[in-house]
């Protein structure tokens, strides 16, 4: 493999395994979130801001830790035939569907960056009684995405040097 597809792999699994391992304490902070909601409705008057907030808190867990996962290799996977194959014939099978996933993931970033462009531009906030600007999640959103297609990416390189006998 040229040496440009090489650092590109290492720095792409660098960079995604580092905001992974962040993302994971993600869910500790949305936990804290809810059982301050919790103590708040039993002791306080109810906070109105616990609810939204643990829900950003769980779509940046989701969203930066997809790229992780898929570099670890434990997404989802439907096991029907899969698991029974040589490696090799996982790579030229993976290597052939990840080009759907790219696909969707360009359509969805592109998407996500009209969306955060329109929630800059506009100051959007959400409707609920708390009222956040919504451009912070989003510019999340986009980043989770494209983190995503770089990872994507990478795991065809990865299997298209498997598939050469190589190793990345």
């Amino acid at each position: 493999m040229p040496k440009a597809i090489k650092l590109f792999v290492k720095y792409v699994d660098a960079f995604n395994f580092r905001i992974g391992r962040f993302a994971m304490y993600l869910l500790f902070v949305m936990m804290a979130i809810l059982l301050w909601s919790s103590f708040s409705k039993t002791f306080f008057n109810p906070s109105l801001w616990t609810l939204e907030m643990a829900q950003f808190t769980l779509t940046a867990y989701y969203l930066l830790g997809g790229p992780y996962s898929m570099q670890m290799d434990e997404h989802v996977r439907m096991d029907l035939f899969y698991g029974s194959w040589t490696p090799e014939t996982k790579a030229w099978v993976d290597a052939f569907t990840i080009f759907f996933l790219i696909f969707f993931l360009s359509v969805l970033l592109y998407g996500a960056y009209e969306s955060t462009s329109y929630s800059l531009q506009y100051g959007e906030r959400s409707a609920t009684a708390w009222r956040p600007y919504k451009w912070p999640i989003k510019i999340i959103m986009f980043s989770g995405i494209l983190l995503m297609l770089l990872q994507s990416v990478s795991v065809f390189f990865k299997d298209v040097a498997k598939i050469r006998g190589e190793e990345l």
